[in-house]
């Protein structure tokens, strides 16, 4: 019954219109496309009491109804006059929706009528009011039935109402009261017995109830229940896969007791924090074992993530391995290279003179190196010469080979394909260990979903020696003398000795304006203005209030040489204030930088507000981040900027960027596997679901890996990991 095509019982126009928009092909499809929300008819109410603005129901007969015509004739509307012995009401119907009124609600017809009440030439009215008209001797059990029904409101699409999709969903359900031989043969994925201890409904009477629920209980029977299988399913194949990945063989990576590591913990100048020693730990324990370590590592810009993965990758060569750190980008790379041989100092001069006799080398190896630097680098990881190499993609190329890879650390992971990872770890002689680190701080629930194959760490605690940063809010439009004191903080921070950033959501040529004009919100086109862009602000500013400073500009298609120059003359101090793109999202460290200023900043989501904000107060001066905005008070985006402002905590502002998009781009494209399966489970609303959920499922495939006893949960697992999900979750 389910697997049966929406053609053969709906006809081929409304099948076909379900296939290409709503992605709808089976009558299962059509059952788990659940109602988005409910709306009630409202109260039965006399003409005399009608209140504004509230849906309301009113019985009441036909006393007058006329056709007028507007536009020359080429506009109809029906205008009905209704009176119920308290008062009249007039009801109006346009174009199209003229036709069924005018025939059935002729003068002297008794009918019930549900709408919103408004008010039109003051006097109130009732636009395109649903209505059933009553045979003579319906009691009032028809009337209370009509005015309290709950109206299911489905996810529809232009070519396709909320109203059809109901009608379509009737038809499939058939009469009232009969939809049990409709939902025969339901695949039922959740173990019986689970069910029952949990309390929660069978699937036939959660599918009637959240389509034709009788009162607002049946909808929360019927989301509980739905929510559980969601959840439920995509945890057992989660579950399957870490067990799958338990079975991998890795070799153990255990450190050598008086090596690399032992000397470089022995000459940092400050102890580790907490955090990082209770997350190594976690770190070393994987490493240990001879299956191998899937591990997530989350922590804010500058918890000190890198000092955790470097000293893993330490422990790895110890043990006579290699380590890969994979970075995004070209300058992050670069970065990542300068800093970590900087730390280790002649440990990373391994076989050189004066390196120190434990050392290694560190190599590092990206798209835009000269022939002879490359050459090099390759040879040293054929060899092992070089236990640790840090790139960007171009390490995943075929001729890259290594002695014995052990373990890879992919930087700021959902900036890299799956793929990528993976053609990585297939560089080992078997598989590596894999330490995956963001900066992006993920909700308990999403990790468990999205990254729910890999192992959590959070680091959640600031290095000492991090100072505060001050957040505000500058409202251009309504205030210009807050903007025009945002650019003499800046200065003031110059003076001080420090330097500054600014922000732009864009470059400035032509090939952006027509990328920006096409992605453009509501918002903006409620104000009709591109984006700001990183060479106009530069130019205003080097002509105006920061004429006396050393302002350059930077962005992501200036060629890899001129970007690392400025970087280099930033960093060196060389520049006072950076005018850039989101280039510097990600990883770029100048600890003397101290003042941002983020222009449009409502056009950036949450997370990447907090990213960008984690540039500055890296040193021991406090930091100052101005987000500029010229959206009115009250507006959703003042109220996001507003959230910014008020918290420096990752967390809490990953949970409000959640509630804000939904679940569905946490982290891009990244998880679009997980992201189509998701229906009534809203990821961070219930992560107590979700959480129990991954209980059940770990007990469940620890006791029978391969399901033999659950041929239900079974088949529900193929349908849901078809083809393109199953690799997904295979390869993340």
């Amino acid at each position: 019954m389910l697997d049966e095509p929406l053609k053969k019982v709906l006809g081929g126009n409304t099948a076909k219109v379900m296939a290409d928009h709503l992605d709808l092909h089976t009558v299962g499809d059509l059952l788990h496309h659940y109602p988005r929300r409910y709306a009630e008819r409202g109260e039965l109410t006399r003409l005399s009491d009608l209140p504004l603005d509230e849906h309301v129901t009113v019985v009441a007969q036909v006393a007058d109804a006329r056709v007028h015509t507007f536009n020359g004739g080429r506009g109809r509307r029906l205008e009905v006059t209704i009176t119920d012995g308290s008062g009249r009401l007039q009801l109006v119907f346009f174009g199209k929706g003229v036709h069924k009124p005018r025939t059935e609600l002729q003068p002297g017809t008794r009918a019930m009528f549900a709408g919103k009440v408004s008010v039109f030439n003051r006097k109130r009215q009732l636009a395109h009011p649903e209505f059933k008209t009553l045979v003579a001797g319906s009691g009032a059990e028809a009337v209370e039935a009509f005015a309290n029904q709950l109206l299911p409101l489905y996810p529809a699409c232009k070519q396709m109402e909320s109203w059809q999709i109901q009608q379509a969903v009737d038809t499939v359900l058939g009469p009232a009261g009969h939809e049990e031989s409709a939902l025969a043969g339901l695949i039922d994925p959740l173990p019986e017995s689970l069910r029952e201890g949990r309390g929660l409904a069978t699937l036939p009477e959660a599918l009637r109830k959240i389509h034709r629920p009788g009162t607002k209980a049946d909808i929360a029977t019927a989301r509980d229940r739905l929510k559980w299988d969601e959840a439920f399913v995509l945890q057992v194949a989660l579950a399957r896969r870490r067990q799958a990945d338990a079975q991998l063989p890795a070799a153990p990576r255990k450190p050598a007791p008086d090596g690399l590591l032992t000397a470089f913990d022995a000459r940092l100048p400050f102890t580790l924090t907490e955090g990082q020693r209770r997350v190594s730990e976690e770190i070393f324990a994987d490493l240990a074992t001879d299956h191998p370590m899937h591990r997530l590592l989350q922590g804010e810009v500058g918890s000190g993530k890198t000092m955790v993965a470097l000293r893993a990758m330490l422990g790895v060569v110890d043990a006579g391995g290699q380590a890969a750190m994979l970075a995004p980008t070209e300058v992050l790379a670069q970065q990542h290279h300068r800093s970590i041989t900087e730390m280790m100092g002649e440990l990373a001069e391994g076989g050189m003179l004066g390196g120190a006799e434990q050392g290694t080398k560190v190599v590092l190896l990206t798209g835009s190196m000269g022939a002879a630097a490359r050459r090099q680098a390759l040879l040293d990881l054929v060899t092992g010469e070089a236990g640790i190499v840090i790139g960007t993609h171009a390490l995943i190329e075929d001729k890259v080979q290594f002695h014995d890879l052990g373990l890879v650390v992919v930087d700021e992971q959902h900036r890299f394909g799956v793929e990528q990872r993976d053609a990585l770890r297939s560089k080992g002689k078997q598989p590596p260990h894999l330490l995956v680190m963001t900066a992006t701080p993920i909700p308990r629930t999403v990790a468990m979903t999205v990254f729910g194959d890999l192992e959590t760490s959070v680091l959640d605690q600031l290095p000492s020696g991090r100072s505060p940063i001050a957040s505000h809010v500058v409202p251009a439009k309504d205030k210009p003398h807050f903007l025009t004191r945002a650019w003499e903080r800046v200065r003031e921070e110059v003076a001080a000795g420090h330097q500054g950033y600014v922000v732009c959501p864009r470059i400035g040529d032509e090939e952006d304006e027509s990328k920006a004009a096409k992605g453009k919100s509501p918002e903006d086109e409620a104000e009709k203005r591109p984006p700001l862009a990183v060479v106009d602000v530069a130019e205003q500013l080097v002509k105006g209030p920061l004429s006396d400073l050393r302002v350059e500009v930077l962005h992501g298609r200036m060629q890899p040489e001129a970007k690392d120059e400025v970087m280099r003359r930033f960093a060196a101090g060389e520049v006072d204030v950076l005018v850039a793109t989101t280039v510097i999202e990600v990883g770029v460290n100048v600890p003397n930088a101290t003042a941002m200023v983020i222009m449009d900043a409502d056009r950036f989501g949450v997370s990447q507000l907090h990213q960008l904000r984690g540039r500055v107060g890296r040193g021991s001066a406090a930091g100052l981040c101005l987000l500029v905005t010229d959206m009115p008070e009250g507006s959703p985006a003042r109220a996001r900027l507003g959230a910014v402002a008020a918290t420096l905590d990752g967390f809490e502002l990953s949970r409000i960027d959640l509630e804000q998009r939904r679940e569905g781009d946490v982290l891009g494209q990244a998880q679009s596997g997980v992201r189509s399966s998701l229906r009534v489970l809203a990821v961070i609303d219930d992560e107590e679901v979700i959480a129990a959920a991954r209980e059940e499922a770990a007990a469940i495939v620890a006791a029978d890996p391969e399901l033999a006893g659950y041929p239900q949960l079974r088949t529900a697992l193929d349908a849901l990991l078809d083809k393109e999900r199953a690799e997904f979750l295979d390869k993340g």
